[in-house]
Formats: C-alpha cells, sequence, structure tokens
C-alpha cells in the first residue's frame, strides 16, 4: 500500500474510534443519568407514601377508564360479595350430594343451591330442624326460585307471607328482604318452626305453614312436603334417587285449603302464623 493509502486507512480508524468511543461515552452518561432518575423517583417515592399513593390511584383510575372502554360497562370487583353462590365441591359429601340432585331435578344452578343448602344445614342447626325438610318445604313452596310470588302474597323461596311476618324482616331491614334468598331462609325456618311447635306435631305444623288450620285438609301440600323430605333424606344418606319431575309447586297451582284461608273472616291467631 503506498504512504498516501496508508495515511487515509489510519485517518479512517482513527475516526471510527473516536465517534464509537464518543458514542460509548453518551451512551453510558445517559443510561448513568437514567438509573440516576430512577433511583431518585424510587427514593422519594418511599419517602413519601402519600406521593405513591396518589400515583397508584392515578394509575388505577387510568387503567378502569381504559376497561370501562374496552367492555363498555363499569366493572365491579367486589359485585361477587353480593351473589348467593358457593361452589358445591367445597361442601361437606352429605350437602354436597343434595345440591347436585335439586339442582338436577329443579334445573337450577349448583353454586346457588349449594348457599342454600348450607343455610338450610346451618338455620336447620339453630331452629332443631331437619336440613332436609327445610329444603322440602322450599321445593314444595318455590321450586327454588327466590323471586316466585302467589297471587295471595306469599314470596320468595320459602313462601313467607311478607305482609303478615313484616316485624320479621325489621330485623333484616325491612320487607324487601324477602326476595333475599338466606333471609327468606331463616324467616321461613322461623315461621315452620312456631308453627310446628303449636301444632305440636310435623304434619300439623305444616298444615298451619300452608294456612290449612282451621280446614278439612290441605289439598295434599303435606304429604307433598313428607315425600319430598323423605327424597331427599335418602339423597343425604347416599342413596341413588332417581330424579322424578318437581310437584305442582304452591306458587304455580295453589291448593283450595291456601285460598279459603284468605278472605277477611279468618282467625287472627291463625293470621299470626304463615296464612
Amino acid at each position: 500500500m503506498t504512504a498516501p493509502g496508508k495515511r487515509v486507512a489510519n485517518a479512517l480508524r482513527t475516526f471510527t474510534s473516536d465517534v464509537a468511543s464518543g458514542f460509548f461515552e453518551i451512551s453510558h452518561s445517559g443510561l448513568a443519568l437514567v438509573g440516576v432518575a430512577v433511583v431518585l423517583a424510587l427514593s422519594m417515592l418511599v419517602a413519601r407514601p402519600d406521593l405513591r399513593q396518589a400515583g397508584e390511584a392515578q394509575l388505577m383510575s387510568w387503567l378502569q377508564a381504559r376497561q370501562v372502554e374496552a367492555l363498555g360497562m363499569v366493572p365491579e370487583l367486589d359485585a361477587v360479595d353480593r351473589a348467593t353462590a358457593a361452589n358445591p365441591k367445597d361442601l361437606p359429601k352429605q350437602q354436597a350430594a343434595l345440591a347436585y340432585w335439586i339442582s338436577r331435578k329443579y334445573r337450577v344452578a349448583p353454586e346457588p343451591v349449594s348457599a342454600l343448602v348450607a343455610e338450610a344445614y346451618e338455620a336447620g342447626r339453630k331452629a332443631k330442624l331437619d336440613p332436609t325438610l327445610i329444603l322440602a318445604v322450599m321445593a314444595i313452596e318455590s321450586g327454588f326460585n327466590p323471586f316466585a310470588q302467589s297471587p295471595v302474597g306469599a314470596q320468595g323461596l320459602m313462601q313467607v307471607m311478607t305482609g303478615v311476618h313484616s316485624d320479621k324482616y325489621e330485623f333484616f331491614g325491612g320487607k324487601l328482604a324477602a326476595f333475599d334468598p338466606v333471609t327468606n331462609l331463616r324467616v321461613g325456618v322461623k315461621v315452620l318452626q312456631e308453627c310446628i311447635q303449636r301444632a305440636g306435631s310435623l304434619q300439623g305444623g305444616l298444615k298451619f305453614y300452608v294456612g290449612a288450620a282451621q280446614l278439612a285438609d290441605d289439598g295434599g301440600y303435606a304429604d307433598k312436603v313428607l315425600a319430598e323430605h323423605a327424597r331427599l333424606q335418602q339423597v343425604a344418606a347416599g342413596r341413588a334417587v332417581p330424579v322424578l319431575p318437581p310437584a305442582v309447586l304452591r306458587t304455580v297451582a295453589p291448593t283450595p285449603a291456601r285460598d279459603a284461608a284468605v278472605p277477611a273472616p279468618v282467625d287472627p291467631d291463625k293470621m299470626a302464623l304463615n296464612l
């Protein structure tokens, strides 16, 4: 290579080396500045929790705004707390068997039924009533429809006469609590307990519950409840029980006894119960 060529090559190498060194210095300094800024920001957030909380709140607000735009509705992460539902797999074996069987027979989701089964066991323990009896009354009364209403004003799962038993609902915030499944169950259990105690027998208590205490018969209501009670007891005992079509529900086809108990000239004592 000639002398001029060598000088040109050396000059290019020197230029390239200088450019690379300069770029490295600039990049290194820039990254160092970024690192310093990050450290300072983190130190500030540690020293000032109020700034950290404000930043988190702004970030959450921004994320929620993006969710609203994407979903077209406002997210409510605590909405699940309002649901009357439980995982049947979390229940004891006996209760889970009841929940699945009731779910199949009455075509309702197993999760809400699981919550009702668990509550029936708890309420039954306190009231000294068989939980399968409570579930049987619920089945015949409403078919596990928490919003059921009869032509004469019986409402909810246990078809309690809300107007008659408004005093009991006061403990739960008022009469609209009749449509809260757990509240309706608890009030219904209390009414059933009172009916059985007054009548002195289960059969007689069911007759009181349906509003037929002063009538010759209850239109077959007690027999329907007791038949379903027997089936539920077998399910709870682990036996295979066929899923038969539901009995005629009181809310769908009220018995003559129940209709006859509604007019004004009724025994006031009887109206104190579930009539």
